[in-house]
């Protein structure tokens, strides 16, 4: 299969639906057709092509399907290719929602198709979709992730009083410890936060262009938060507004964070902002289950919503684990915790852009 502009099966007796490849021109079209879309998420916007192709390297394909000039469906896709952690198509890495948006089943059937023919071509080894719901249940799928959501009361005070009593505290601790938030124009003092808490806890740092690519690329929708006491910098989250949500997607702190209760002040600070600013739903993002973040988040009272995560398998027998807690990456975690934060930092960007 070659891909190109026309993707699509020629089968115009069944439907006029054609499947196409996003160019610049249509970027517009496209991210209004995400925003009306129930199915989209804010890991459905073009932004994503531009960020990914410029701080990774990685092909795209972002994919829609047309009927007679409107769009109907979308799904971008992303192939990473790896010595070290195979080679795939995935819908969509570094993001933890994705696959398929679409108004029918004509669409999304087309676009599967056309993916498929594309994941064969790339002869890679599986192709993954990141669903937030079921699609496929005879699919081989990962129950490993879940996600948080909540709706935000209007009220500020009824929010607060939501949390449950002992996370409730450490709130509190912070707001008694004077602790003071910030929006930031740019990425310095995230960075120097987010990039000590993974080296903490032997993650390979993303590179610090990512970030300032997010940030140029979906401007007023990428806000960074910043958690700060006579100027010292203690925790940043950088979050995303999609519609009426905001989702708080990369964050760290530094050392003396935990002892302040800056962290638990943070989260809170975002959601007393959000509620102000009138959006209704807090999600609180994607944890692996029985994991430290996992607890964090059902601390704060958010119950725990599955994630499909769906394979078509093409060279490979078997989904692919990732997964920090298997044991042939335990070695490379403890060696990479005592690395030097410079180094870290350095060689983090080559490896985690294979990770997706």
């Amino acid at each position: 299969m070659n891909v190109s502009n026309d993707l699509s099966n020629s089968d115009s007796s069944v439907s006029n639906v054609l499947v196409k490849e996003l160019n610049p021109e249509n970027n517009e079209r496209w991210d209004q057709f995400v925003l009306a879309c129930s199915k989209a998420t804010f890991f459905h916007k073009s932004g994503w092509k531009k960020v990914i192709e410029r701080a990774f390297g990685h092909k795209t394909w972002f994919l829609y399907a047309e009927n007679e000039g409107r769009i109907e469906g979308v799904l971008p896709l992303v192939e990473i290719k790896s010595v070290l952690f195979g080679h795939s198509i995935s819908a969509l890495p570094f993001c933890v929602y994705g696959g398929i948006a679409s108004e029918n089943d004509v669409a999304r059937q087309k676009l599967e198709a056309a993916a498929y023919e594309l994941a064969q071509q790339q002869q890679v080894d599986y192709l993954e979709y990141r669903n937030m719901y079921p699609v496929h249940n005879e699919w081989p799928t990962k129950d490993l992730y879940v996600t948080f959501r909540k709706a935000i009361d209007p009220d500020v005070e009824a929010n607060l009083l939501a949390i449950p009593r002992k996370q409730r505290a450490m709130v509190r601790k912070g707001i008694k410890n004077e602790l003071n938030s910030d929006v930031d124009d740019d990425i310095e003092r995230f960075f120097f936060a987010y990039s000590r808490s993974v080296h903490r806890l032997g993650t390979p740092v993303f590179p610090k262009q990512y970030f300032q690519l997010l940030k140029e690329t979906f401007a007023e929708q990428c806000e960074i938060l910043t958690v700060h006491k006579n100027n010292n910098t203690l925790s940043s989250v950088m979050s995303f507004y999609f519609r009426d949500e905001v989702l708080p997607y990369y964050g760290g702190s530094t050392g003396d964070a935990r002892a302040l209760a800056a962290n638990d002040f943070m989260y809170w600070e975002l959601m007393r902002r959000s509620c102000e600013k009138g959006y209704k739903l807090f999600d609180f993002g994607r944890s692996k289950r029985d994991t430290g973040s996992f607890s964090f988040k059902k601390n704060w009272g958010f119950e725990a919503q599955p994630l499909y995560y769906e394979y078509q398998l093409i060279q490979s027998s078997g989904i692919p684990n990732h997964n920090p807690s298997n044991p042939k990456y335990k070695f490379f975690i403890k060696a990479w915790q005592k690395l030097p934060l410079s180094v870290a930092n350095r060689v983090g960007p080559y490896i985690v852009k294979n990770l997706g």
